[in-house]
């Protein structure tokens, strides 16, 4: 009674009150906090400074997952951060992180954060810059732990643990709407998502990964404001998009995407393919591979799943080429910049990716014609488990015959012998061309035009997962593009 008076009187904002969790209440214990972030949050303390495992970790622990990484906050600044914790590095220009480096254990530290919502504290205008449509263009400031935890997004993530006297810190009821399974913005969603309309997006993620609701209030904008997201740079909401599609519930993230309409800000290819059964049952049966194999820890490659996601479009103009009279190989190959630059406005894809997708697309009508030695130099592309596992795909949605993949995964084990078995006669037509002289300082080709690349084969072996298996895209079990 008192404390509301006061808090009246003195127009005291209740967010400066957090609920304070005991070890009792919560359920986390010390030892379930990652070796590094703990002696961070330790370190800091006892210099002084206030330090919290912060966010997503805190979440997860309050539902029994295991997190896969821990996050420290802090009201020490990175300079601070980098003189009390000897093994650290400072990163970033605008807005400074620490990585603090314990063994394979990197923690990142930030420094409370001050943003445009809080009213309890209000940031002065020239702190943040937005543009015509509210979008925050920059709010690197430094604030209170009161501003930090009004500055994340949703309730669920505005959580603090203080891993010294084992207490969680909630400023806005976070913990109950994880009792009701909701995931609810802080502040009026309208304008945060103005100020950032990613949040829509993540909002998504959020309750696609968690198999929560969204609340009704956070829910009801987003119809009305899809269109902000053109005003996002491309490069952003490619790492959203592929935060949603390696989220391990890309099934769940698309279905949520078209019921929220947000599939029109980031890909409007869904639509075309909602509209063919066959399509819309190859891309399924790619997230669902997806999520299995990040389930199972297994490698995924970007690359090869935006090859799947963009395959409709492919697909189709290579179909109009030959149906003009093209040949498959050159109309598939006349046709993909085309798809990847329709999507780039939107979505910049990295050449890193784009480059293997194309790879992949191009051996799909090599693939099919297993005649004469074609497939002797196909093994040994640097592309070919990709494009294999591509081909199973494609079979598995009823574009291609079962027969032909079922070939493939023959002919990667037989024995020498049994591979000349197998081959079939060369059509009329279809012997090798005479080779032409290379012009200086050109690739040099393979004997039936694929270049080799310099990646190792994996030929010799038989596929790891089987038909139809999400492969990095590279003919190696690891390397950069390995997530």
């Amino acid at each position: 009674m008192i404390k509301r008076l006061i808090r009246k009187v003195f127009g005291i904002n209740r967010r400066d009150d957090p609920t304070v969790l005991s070890a009792a209440q919560h359920g986390i214990a010390r030892d379930q906090i990652s070796n590094g972030a703990r002696k961070v949050c330790e370190s800091l303390q006892a210099s002084g400074y206030a330090a919290y495992v912060v966010g997503g970790a805190v979440r997860d622990l309050l539902q029994g997952v295991k997190p896969k990484d821990f996050d420290v906050a802090t009201d020490a600044t990175p300079e601070q951060v980098h003189r009390v914790i000897r093994r650290s590095r400072l990163i970033g220009r605008r807005f400074k992180l620490v990585h603090a480096l314990f063994g394979a254990e990197t923690v990142e530290v930030s420094t409370f954060r001050a943003g445009t919502q809080d009213a309890a504290e209000p940031v002065p205008d020239h702190d943040a810059a937005v543009d015509e449509h509210g979008r925050v263009l920059r709010d690197n400031v430094f604030g209170t732990r009161v501003q930090d935890a009004a500055r994340r997004d949703f309730t669920i993530n505005a959580l603090y643990y203080d891993p010294v006297n084992e207490t969680v810190l909630d400023y806005h009821a976070g913990v109950a709407d994880l009792r009701r399974k909701a995931v609810r913005i802080i502040g009026d969603a309208t304008q945060r998502y103005r100020e950032d309309p990613v949040r829509m997006l993540r909002a998504i993620r959020f309750a696609a990964k968690l198999d929560f609701s969204i609340a009704a209030d956070t829910r009801k904008p987003i119809g009305e404001l899809t269109d902000l997201l053109r005003n996002v740079p491309a490069s952003r909401l490619f790492e959203e998009t592929l935060k949603l599609l390696l989220s391990g519930h890309a099934v769940a993230c698309v279905r949520k995407l078209r019921e929220e309409g947000l599939q029109r800000g980031v890909l409007p290819i869904l639509d075309e393919i909602a509209a063919e059964a066959q399509s819309e049952r190859f891309l399924q049966l790619a997230l669902a591979q997806t999520d299995r194999r990040l389930h199972e820890d297994k490698p995924i490659s970007p690359a090869f799943l935006f090859a799947t996601v963009l395959w409709h479009g492919v697909r189709h103009a290579w179909h109009d080429a030959m149906d003009q009279g093209a040949r498959p190989v050159p109309a598939i190959q006349d046709v993909m910049d085309g798809v990847i630059d329709r999507h780039n406005d939107t979505l910049a894809i990295p050449r890193r990716f784009t480059a293997t997708m194309k790879e992949i697309w191009a051996l799909q009508p090599r693939l099919e014609a297993n005649s004469g030695r074609r497939p002797y130099a196909l093994l040994e592309h640097p592309r070919f488990r990709a494009a294999y596992d591509f081909l199973a795909l494609r079979a598995e949605s009823g574009e291609v015959s079962a027969e032909l993949v079922d070939w493939w995964t023959r002919f990667q084990i037989a024995s020498s012998a049994e591979r000349e078995q197998m081959l079939l006669p060369q059509t009329a037509g279809s012997a090798p061309r005479r080779r032409r002289r290379r012009r200086p300082g050109s690739a040099r080709p393979d004997e039936r035009g694929i270049s080799t690349g310099t990646a190792a084969s994996n030929a010799d072996q038989p596929p790891a997962d089987g038909p139809g298996a999400l492969t990095r895209g590279d003919g190696a079990s690891r390397g950069p593009d390995a997530l």
